[in-house]
């Protein structure tokens, strides 16, 4: 059994996990996440960590260790902190408003697109051009985000367009006359 390059996992306190084969669950503050993992892979739970071992140094035993390892952890801080992805809407008349639980976009479409937000996930808008999706799970926060960058993906010419707060778009120069 190897750990070689891997960190234990520190469980903060008020987290809580239980380990099956092939499953792994975590109670904590913000909710419970419960995902499947690799059954090969050991998984030792004490007091304060969690530690994952591989049987082999083959090379797919190395990357599922790897996998099982980051899953776990997104889970841990998802039951404590959370996640979070920021938007950007740019482009004059472009607007994003909550309409209940839903939010509703204004990106140039002849009608408002409306996105409903999937169990575990909510929307925040701080400005009408800023969006904030929210939850524990990262994978489902994430996917939100890019179902929601897809309605209006920014365009290199004059930069309209959904995109991540931190996103560089690459422009290009229009023809010239």
């Amino acid at each position: 059994m190897s750990r070689i390059g891997r960190k234990p996992i520190e469980l903060p306190s008020g987290v809580m996990v239980a380990l099956s084969p092939g499953r792994v669950q975590v109670n904590g503050p913000l909710g419970e996440l419960s995902q499947v993992v690799p059954a090969r892979m050991q998984i030792e739970k004490t007091d304060s960590e969690i530690t994952v071992s591989r049987p082999t140094e083959r090379g797919e035993d190395r990357a599922l260790h790897g996998l099982t390892r980051t899953l776990i952890a997104n889970m841990v801080e998802g039951v404590t902190k959370g996640f979070e992805k920021h938007l950007e809407i740019q482009g004059v008349g472009y607007r994003a408003q909550l309409k209940g639980r839903d939010l509703e976009l204004a990106v140039g479409y002849s009608h408002p697109v409306t996105i409903t937000p999937r169990e575990g996930i909510e929307f925040e808008v701080p400005a009408p051009t800023q969006v904030i999706v929210k939850g524990i799970d990262k994978q489902k926060v994430g996917q939100t985000a890019a179902e929601i960058r897809k309605v209006r993906p920014p365009e290199p010419y004059k930069g309209k367009g959904i995109r991540y707060r931190d996103e560089h778009v690459r422009r290009k120069v229009g023809k010239r006359a």
